[in-house]
């Protein structure tokens, strides 16, 4: 009786390990969703950087005086 209960646990187990295996295939990281806010972002910074109206890191560091 023990036996069949543990023969039973270990079936499940290798099933449920299949099944995390084949959800983890299927599954999206959200991190590389891009929203619709994102994508408006992209497009102001495509126009501003297109205008030069974008600083170098350096630059903003000079202006501020660090």
């Amino acid at each position: 009786m023990e036996t069949e209960i543990l023969v039973k646990i270990q079936e499940d187990l290798e099933f449920l390990k299949k099944e995390v295996v084949e959800i983890k295939e299927h599954m999206l990281d959200i991190d590389r969703i891009m929203t619709e806010d994102d994508y408006r972002a992209l497009v102001d910074y495509e126009k501003e950087k297109s205008q030069g109206r974008l600083k170098s890191h350096e630059e903003l560091k000079k202006e501020l005086g660090l």
